[in-house]
């Protein structure tokens, strides 16, 4: 039975006076696994972040799990993957140390990691193929590697939601391949997903809906779009749209 884990009415977001989300709403269900599409300023990050209280909304209102954004407080049943920042940022952790602190939402500051916890350290490093660089320092990792930890750790945490801001962007073939991995893992456990997503690639079988964001606007909620034109060659994996006023299907590079 599914019910309702994301629920957005009406949201509005602006920033200095220029609206960035202009009555928005949007219904995410258990299992479903939802991209955010649509060119680079139409509101999809910003509308994730107002999903998860890092933006405030003008007006509307957002619940999770059932329960307004602002009475929240089960904040270890959802996983968040932030636009790629790099899991190094010039701390000397090393990759089991980063996904470790994935744990502590679910486990609490002060309270000692048990075998729990590390047998969810180990499933998550399993899942992006990090295994065998638990002792690395993250900072000899490739860039796609560090994502892959950032998504480690959330896993870790064993979320029943999970929010990634552009996972793949900018990441090499093997580690899109194994987020895919991983992703289809989570879904098949129960998880539910909300991706933003600039190109779907190995992604694209596991989505179960697009809604396309323009301008601050939804215009399209429902399956994937389907590239058009030179976009549909086998080399060409953008799915970025053109405007509303443009033909269906069509996507931009």
């Amino acid at each position: 039975m599914t019910s309702p884990v994301i629920t957005v009415t009406h949201g509005v977001v602006g920033y200095d006076g220029r609206p960035v989300l202009r009555d928005v709403s949007l219904s995410v269900t258990t299992g479903e696994v939802v991209a955010l599409l649509g060119a680079n300023g139409s509101g999809k990050s910003t509308l994730i972040r107002s999903i998860l209280g890092l933006v405030p909304l003008s007006s509307g209102s957002v619940t999770l799990f059932d329960r307004p954004l602002r009475r929240f407080r089960q904040w270890h049943r959802i996983g968040y993957v932030p636009q790629r920042l790099g899991a190094g940022s010039g701390v000397p952790a090393t990759v089991g140390e980063v996904v470790a602190s994935g744990r502590l939402a679910r486990r609490g500051v002060l309270r000692p990691a048990g075998a729990a916890d590390r047998a969810a350290v180990d499933a998550a490093l399993r899942a992006v193929g990090l295994a065998d660089r638990v002792r690395d320092p993250v900072a000899t990792l490739s860039g796609g590697q560090q994502q892959r930890t950032l998504i480690a750790r959330a896993l870790a945490g064993r979320p029943e939601l999970l929010v990634l801001d552009e996972p793949t962007a900018g990441v090499d073939a093997e580690s899109q391949e194994a987020f895919a991995g991983a992703l289809g893992e989570f879904v098949d456990g129960g998880g539910t997903v909300l991706l933003v997503a600039h190109e779907l690639g190995p992604l694209r079988p596991l989505i179960s809906r697009a809604v396309v964001v323009h301008a601050g606007v939804v215009v399209h909620d429902g399956a994937v779009p389907e590239p058009a034109g030179h976009h549909a060659e086998p080399d060409h994996d953008h799915v970025h749209p053109h405007g509303p006023d443009e033909p269906a299907g069509l996507w931009s590079s």
